[in-house]
């Protein structure tokens, strides 16, 4: 009797995380996973809530998503938040993997999906907005101790100094709090807007641009991710402000798009760490960001990365400033990129 010989692939073949790959996008529900976590991190209750499924089941699909390398963790005090994983330029299916985000990115998200991942921003964002609504009288004292403006404010100064904007130029500062950093806005641009939505910050910052005679600054009350007709602006300024927002990621498109041609993005905000009470002490959504996070999302909001400073402080905390630049338009239509 003939025989036929089965032969077993060799552990660790490159085939094996080819076959891993399929496996995990063979199905449409994990699928859609990639799609909702294109711009953002999402724990399995969130995203449970999302597709309207069990805790366990979504666990499952998950898992799968993970062995194929498709979703990284990262962990967020005794939470663990999902997102995707790049394609690994070592991989010998780096251009599989590209080419699937980028085909699944094309499509236009279902409105279901869409609905639920905007029910959880908006939970997010009441937890932040509740937490500051206990403050009427002034931030808690533990915000100041992570790090108080002037403990980056010389460094801050010197980076924007650095970015040699036009002599006219106006700057948006993104949640001014009670307006601390504005005169040194107000001494280096023409016209200055600080955007806040909480009154109680935005009166004291008023206060302070009265006292200190600041006439070319402008507060105004307003949510910064849902501002409308606000002029385009050579620099815009957020110290502290996206561990607090839902959706960090989107929330640098919206930043973006508030900059005119050649506009620079400055960023200060805390390294990544661990230290998981600053969400009930602080109100902090998001307990710091890697520095190649924020490249990333600065580059698909259209965001080129000027400069990089880190700074440790005594607390044990790191900060880091981040400027971006959008680039300007005769610039992207000399290299042939759509403008």
């Amino acid at each position: 009797m003939n025989t036929v010989a089965q032969l077993a692939p060799l552990p660790g073949a490159a085939t094996d995380a080819l076959a891993a790959l399929c496996k995990a996008t063979g199905d449409t529900l994990r699928l859609d996973i990639l799609r909702v976590l294109r711009n953002d991190s999402f724990g399995v209750l969130e995203l449970a809530q999302i597709f309207a499924m069990r805790q366990s089941g979504m666990s499952h699909h998950l898992k799968v998503l993970a062995k194929a390398g498709l979703v990284i963790t990262r962990r967020e005090g005794n939470s663990i938040f999902y997102r995707r994983s790049l394609p690994a330029g070592d991989s010998h299916w780096c251009r599989v993997h590209e080419q699937l985000l980028a085909g699944l990115d094309a499509l236009a998200l279902d409105a279901e999906l869409a609905d639920g991942i905007r029910q959880v921003h908006r939970q997010r964002s009441a937890l932040s907005e509740q937490f500051f609504s206990r403050f009427a009288d002034g931030p808690p004292a533990q915000d100041d101790l992570l790090a108080h403006i002037s403990q980056y404010r010389e460094p801050l100064v010197a980076l924007i100094d650095s970015l040699q904007l036009p002599a006219h130029a106006l700057a948006i500062e993104i949640g001014p709090g009670e307006g601390d950093f504005l005169p040194d806005l107000a001494a280096r641009f023409q016209r200055v807007i600080a955007l806040d939505n909480a009154p109680a910050m935005l009166d004291r910052a008023r206060l302070l641009c009265t006292q200190a005679q600041l006439n070319n600054v402008e507060c105004l009350l307003a949510d910064a991710l849902q501002a409308q007709n606000l002029p385009a602006a050579d620099c815009l300024i957020s110290n502290m402000v996206l561990h607090h927002m839902p959706a960090p990621a989107d929330a640098l498109q919206q930043l973006a798009g508030f900059l005119k041609p050649g506009g620079r993005l400055v960023l200060t905000e805390l390294c990544r760490h661990d230290q998981s009470w600053v969400r009930d002490t602080c109100g902090d959504l998001w307990l710091g960001f890697d520095q190649a996070d924020l490249s990333w999302w600065a580059e698909q909001a259209g965001l080129h990365v000027d400069a990089s400073q880190y700074i440790g402080l005594r607390n044990g905390f790191q900060l880091q400033l981040q400027a971006f630049s959008k680039p300007d338009s005769h610039v992207l239509r000399a290299t042939g990129t759509p403008a």
